[in-house]
């Protein structure tokens, strides 16, 4: 809670004042009473409180303009009213009277209420206009009007914070807490004014109640908690450097030193990179990255000789040379300093060079800005600093280096790794994406041969974690030459036995799943050579690709009947009994997906089913698994092949009826589960009436009576 308010008289009269309110609010609910006794009461209280107000009307009546309250207050006008009603007067003329006085004052109260809007109105101008000090005077003669209106103590508190005030701003914060208890602004820019005074303890407590009153407001809190944390450090290291200062350290007399040479004007660009290359090595610890700061380090930019090199379009060796330098030295004094990464980023030139560095086409400051960059893009601090920026270029910048032979391919993808899963940067990757990523990305997958491959392994499952996002992903999907580009990659490369080819074709496969999760005509178009390439994969060695080419073929069967009849026609049925014998959960669940697919369409299938799978042990064995979609798909293969002469003869003497039933019967929470198991039984039971036996001995015939419905509708 808020800490008392600094005027004590003002406080006492403010506490006063609401309960003086509370007692009118009671005295008019005894008016009201339709106990003759309470009315009386009432009456007499009345009497009493009118004489004591009579002599001080006029005061009254000053203070009242002052600080309204929504609620109401009687008028003292009315103290003739005693003698009145001993002269006859009723209680309901006593009570109608305090009514017409109630509505007089909130007449009033609304008169004062459009002035004070009319001035928070003229205050907020003022304050996008910059004039702080006018929005104050606007806010301020808005609660002369209304002094209730929370919206003015905020909107004055804010101000006050942008001029420092920050003892005034709490103040401001106090009186609109005093209005609205669970004000969230007058907590979070309390937090923020006790913050600018250092006193953590209370800016985290304002934050914490912030968080009670909304726990929607989750992320803000963990930034304003960690803007305090910081802050703290801060002042921590500081403090730090300062006692290492008096007790006379070498560090810091070097680092101000070597600072003021490179502030110097005038000298060779040898110089500057000598001194910035002797400043780096001299940087390498927290508290001398502290002197660092604290003697503007930072400022370095301000240099001309310094800002032209490192801003530089086409730079000459000695520019190449000292923006290398420059590189080093931000490593050391960002390295682990949360502080000194913000500092950095604030530095305009710096966050408009990035990009143009990292596509400057000169490997050494390729690699020192990548390293440069990966100290942010390490931990989550860091990564809010970066997406601050204009990241749109990133994607297209950072992928190209797949290209590169060297360890640049590597740092740039851990980068795009640790972006990746960051909302802001997903936004930005949509502006550049057609135009840029998607045609440099397919170039990629085509020339995969040339290019190395591990880089663009990791370079797929990107793109792969980018299709989280539905309108990137439809983008994707719908590009001809992206599946063109994929199934190009997939037919192989002379070293295709590699291990660098073979993470290729698993992140390709697993990118092409996730575009699967589309439905358009492009996907129409390539189904047929999709399933083809998937369909030639089943015989590799890497159980996680087989795996995936299952994955793929059971998504994109669905988009084309020609692809079903093609795979069928290669023996996907055998295959998928076989990986059904032997395979793993997630593999099982794709081989089933894919021949229930098949069956639903293909008399072929369901005929090399029957036949593949003796008396569908292999289904059998399906239905009692515990994965739900894994026991709908397979009922609904087993409903598709007792379409077959002599399919449900063949299970006579099993437990198929017991399976069914369970499933059918069951609380699943797939619909599909009972559906599918409903049409299983009763074309089970249809095609070969003696199962109706078993079905008795197990009390299922309501169970079979209710399922007959999805028999005939299917």
């Amino acid at each position: 809670p808020p800490a008392m308010l600094r005027d004590e008289d003002t406080e006492a009269d403010f506490q006063r004042f609401l309960r003086r309110v509370d007692d009118v609010t009671n005295l008019l609910q005894g008016l009201k009473s339709p106990d003759s006794a309470v009315q009386e009461k009432a009456i007499a209280e009345a009497e009493k409180r009118l004489r004591e107000q009579g002599a001080s009307r006029e005061e009254e009546e000053e203070e009242e303009s002052r600080t309204t309250v929504n609620r109401t207050l009687i008028n003292t006008s009315v103290r003739a009213f005693p003698s009145e009603i001993k002269a006859g007067l009723s209680s309901d003329g006593f009570l109608a009277a305090l009514e017409k006085d109630a509505k007089e004052r909130a007449q009033r109260r609304r008169r004062n209420e459009q002035l004070a809007n009319a001035l928070k109105e003229k205050g907020n101008k003022a304050f996008r206009a910059g004039d702080f000090a006018l929005a104050i005077q606007r806010y301020s003669e808005g609660l002369e009007k209304l002094r209730d209106k929370q919206e003015l103590y905020t909107n004055r508190a804010q101000a006050y914070l942008k001029l420092h005030e920050y003892e005034k701003a709490i103040s401001d914060c106090e009186w609109a807490l005093k209005c609205n208890k669970n004000c969230l602004k007058a907590y979070f820019l309390m937090g923020k004014a006790h913050l600018a005074l250092q006193h953590f303890t209370e800016s985290r407590q304002c934050y914490e109640k912030m968080l009670q009153i909304d726990p929607q407001k989750e992320n803000l809190f963990k930034d304003c908690v960690n803007e305090a944390r910081l802050e703290e450090k801060r002042l921590r290291e500081e403090q730090r450097a300062e006692r290492e200062l008096q007790a006379g350290s070498v560090a810091a007399v070097s680092i101000q030193e070597l600072l003021q040479r490179i502030s110097s004007p005038g000298h060779h660009i040898l110089y500057y990179t000598g001194a910035i290359r002797l400043l780096a090595e001299v940087v390498n610890s927290c508290t001398e990255q502290t002197f660092f700061r604290t003697n503007n380090g930072f400022s370095i930019l301000r240099n001309e000789t310094v800002r032209g090199a490192f801003c530089a379009e086409s730079k000459s060796p000695a520019e190449v040379e000292l923006c290398v330098s420059l590189l080093l030295l931000w490593q050391a004094a960002c390295a682990g300093n949360e502080e000194n990464q913000r500092l950095l980023l604030a530095q305009p030139e710096v966050g408009a060079q990035l990009p143009e560095l990292l596509s400057s086409g000169t490997a050494q400051i390729q690699r020192e800005t990548l390293a440069l960059i990966s100290l942010y893009s390490e931990h989550e601090s860091g990564r809010r600093l970066l997406v601050r920026q204009d990241l749109s270029r990133w994607l297209q910048i950072l992928m190209a280096f797949v290209k590169c032979t060297d360890a640049r391919a590597d740092s740039a993808m851990n980068i795009l790794s640790d972006l990746i899963g960051e909302e802001r940067f997903q936004t930005q990757c949509r502006a550049m994406f057609s135009t840029g990523v998607l045609p440099l990305f397919t170039q990629l997958l085509v020339c995969a041969r040339q290019v190395e491959q591990a880089a663009l392994a990791r370079a797929l499952g990107v793109l792969g974690s980018l299709c989280a996002d539905v309108g990137l992903r439809a983008q994707l999907a719908q590009s001809r030459e992206c599946w063109q580009a994929c199934l190009e990659l997939l037919d192989g490369c002379p070293d295709a036995s590699s291990p660098g080819y073979q993470q290729c074709v698993f992140a390709v496969l697993g990118l092409m799943m996730n575009l699967l999760l589309e439905s358009n005509g492009t996907i129409q178009d390539f189904a047929v050579p999709i399933s083809g390439r998937c369909l030639a994969l089943l015989n590799h060695r890497d159980g996680r690709i087989v795996t995936r080419a299952i994955g793929v073929l059971s998504r994109v069967l669905p988009a084309s009947p020609s692809a079903v009849e093609e795979v069928v026609k290669g023996g996907v049925v055998k295959k998928m009994l076989k990986f059904l014998k032997a395979g793993g959960q997630l593999t099982s669940s794709y081989a089933i997906k894919t021949l229930s697919i098949c069956t639903k369409s293909s008399r072929r299938a369901q005929e090399e089913l029957l036949k593949g799978d003796k008396r569908f042990q292999v289904l059998l064995g399906l239905l009692q698994s515990g994965d739900e979609l894994t026991v709908g798909n397979a009922a609904f293969c087993l409903s598709q092949c007792l379409l077959l002469p002599g399919a449900a003869s063949s299970l006579l003497g099993s437990s198929v009826v017991q399976l069914l039933l369970r499933q059918a019967g069951g609380d699943a929470l797939r619909t599909s589960v009972q559906q599918n198991s409903a049409i299983a039984l009763g074309r089970l039971c249809v095609a070969e009436p003696r199962h109706i036996h078993q079905l008795r001995k197990l009390n299922g015939l309501a169970i079979l009576n209710s399922s007959m419905k999805y028999v005939h509708s299917s």
